[in-house]
């Protein structure tokens, strides 16, 4: 397998074409100029929304925002974009996601539930995986494999089991990944070539299901079990599916909007594939890293750890994971889930994924000491006292003056560990996509009262915390309208309103994916807002968030993404709205 990945990347150097990029010359710079007019141009800057009438960008920096009258008079050569009262706004930025698995997302069987896909039930899932698995997608990993299933969703309320993907292919492995990221499950041949068996022992931080009275593993894998194994499993075995991987990935991000965009949890494999398509000028928009604490010694001393990127590349910081998914039931909580996950013990409430707080403490005194943000994933509360219990330690030790260190998700956040936070300068990037995806699913697993506050975005921005939203794809596709859509609606799957009072308004949605985003990756100077000076990284919009009806945010379209001032995506197909 190993070979497998080296060969991929190998691969990706060979075919990856490097553009190349001419100076511009002073007498040449008029050629450069465009002046965007014509409609709603928001920057994005202030607490309240301010709109011009004209932005003027210079190949890849913006040089005038402001009225049209006297873009005209200052740039009387640059080339005219009507906008024909579309809306543009800055690039968006990527506060929490993973670029390495845009590709998957993009290009393996569609498995998730609707709206996103067509996977309802254990039948039809296994129905989109036969469809999927033709010879020339086979050979893009050697599996068959998609992203996205939810048991919470399925209408057997369950996992699959390897005697279900066996249905799908007894000659071909098979592995699907769960909608959090954090489980997966493998056919009867998977099992046998990953050799797991009923003689594996559990990883620590990960649990192999079994059949129930035996010992015999069931397919599904959790946690630290499943995730060191799902990119070596996804990885491309031959020059065109290295090829058809990154360009699928990279194309689903521009057609978002995203001009920053975030590999959450670095790993080794995961960084030289990134690191080669910076190499070979592949990539069209920046990709910013988080190294897995585990191997943060290895990649944080290189060249590539740096505040400026090299070919749209940099690694910004450490990444530590301390629970699972809430979810799926592996958060780890101080209270019991109501309903335990399938072979728990009555009082179940999840688990740590390092049991021991001088570990942890370990980790976080390695980040400080040696200067590097670390962003930190914990969802359950009792993974979040164990966060503030290493944290406090370790500020007390080093201060903490000039970092913007990061909660990640923190879905069931309390309002004291909210003010613990605001106490340690900790940014909140909270994930209120659950409330539709999973709102519902919530209120049954911790009940109402509990349910309502996930995500509590109100509360945190109330309390004075820096806030972020994300996606956390390839969890759920990364759509950024639509997670401006449910931070400011926060409707469940069932139309429940989940948590009215930890609504945000739309334009406070949009600072969490412009300027806020830009904050907490240490980018402000250069992103986040239309600025003279700042780079031109633009979107464009078929309507503005801030004027369509609240329930229509979720479908407004990216028309186009401009990276420094090239266009990198257009639209070709547009509807009109009404």
């Amino acid at each position: 397998m190993r070979k497998s990945i080296i060969n991929s990347i190998t691969f990706l150097v060979s075919i990856l074409i490097v553009s190349g990029c001419s100076e511009v010359k002073t007498s040449e710079l008029a050629d450069t100029q465009l002046l965007y007019y014509g409609g709603d141009i928001l920057t994005m800057q202030g607490s309240e929304p301010n709109y011009v009438e004209a932005i003027v960008t210079d190949s890849d920096s913006i040089v005038f925002v402001g009225d049209l009258s006297e873009s005209k008079e200052l740039f009387p050569s640059a080339r005219k974009v009507n906008l024909n009262g579309k809306t543009l706004l800055p690039g968006f930025i990527d506060a929490h996601a993973h670029f390495a698995g845009f590709p998957s997302q993009a290009i393996g069987a569609q498995i998730l539930p609707p709206p996103d896909a067509g996977a309802n039930n254990i039948n039809s899932l296994i129905e989109i995986l036969k469809a999927w698995s033709t010879p020339e997608n086979i050979e893009l990993t050697g599996w068959i494999f998609g992203m996205g299933f939810d048991d919470s969703v399925l209408e057997e309320k369950r996992f699959p089991t390897k005697e279900d993907l066996d249905k799908v292919s007894e000659e071909h492995p098979v592995m699907i990944i769960h909608i959090s990221g954090h489980f997966c499950v493998v056919n009867s041949k998977g099992l046998e070539l990953l050799n797991i068996n009923s003689e594996t022992p559990n990883p620590e931080g990960g649990v192999i299901r079994r059949i129930p009275g035996t010992n015999e593993p069931n397919g599904v894998l959790e946690e630290l079990a499943a995730i060191p194994l799902m990119p070596k499993v996804l990885a491309p075995k031959n020059e065109e599916a290295v090829k058809a991987f990154m360009k699928s990935g990279q194309d689903m991000a521009l057609s978002y909007g995203y001009t920053t965009a975030q590999e959450g949890r670095a790993m080794p494999n995961s960084h030289l594939f990134i690191e080669h398509a910076a190499k070979t000028g592949f990539l069209k928009l920046d990709v910013v890293s988080y190294i897995d604490y585990s191997v943060s010694d290895s990649l944080l001393n290189t060249e590539w750890y740096s505040s400026t990127y090299n070919n749209h590349y940099r690694i910004a910081g450490m990444k530590l994971t301390l629970d699972g998914s809430p979810q799926g039931r592996t958060a780890w909580r101080t209270q019991p889930y109501l309903i335990p996950p399938e072979g728990a013990d009555e009082g179940y409430s999840g688990y740590p994924a390092i049991p021991t707080d001088k570990d942890v403490e370990l980790i976080y005194e390695k980040a400080f000491k040696n200067n590097w943000p670390i962003h930190t994933h914990a969802n359950g509360d009792a993974a979040m006292d164990q966060m503030i219990r290493a944290l406090k330690k370790v500020t007390n030790k080093y201060g903490n003056e000039g970092r913007r260190d990061v909660l990640i998700h923190g879905q069931y956040v309390r309002e004291d560990q909210l003010d613990e936070f605001k106490n340690l300068n900790i940014i909140a990037s909270l994930f209120p996509l659950h409330t539709f995806y999973w709102g519902d699913w919530h209120k049954e697993l911790i009940g109402d009262s509990l349910g309502n506050k996930i995500s509590p975005t109100r509360t945190a921005l109330n309390k004075g915390l820096k806030i972020t939203i994300h996606t956390d794809a390839p969890v759920a596709l990364p759509n950024l309208m639509r997670v401006i859509w449910t931070a400011v609606n926060r409707v469940s799957r069932s139309g429940e309103i989940i948590g009215e009072n930890e609504k945000l308004t739309p334009y406070e949605a949009l600072k969490c994916i412009t300027e806020w985003s830009a904050y907490q990756h240490f980018e402000e100077d250069s992103k986040g807002t239309l600025e003279a000076g700042k780079l031109a990284d633009l979107v464009i919009l078929d309507a503005n968030p801030l004027k369509v009806k609240l329930d229509e945010i979720k479908e407004i379209t990216v028309l186009e993404t401009i990276k420094e001032g090239t266009t990198v995506f257009k639209r070709e197909t547009v509807t009109n709205r009404k």
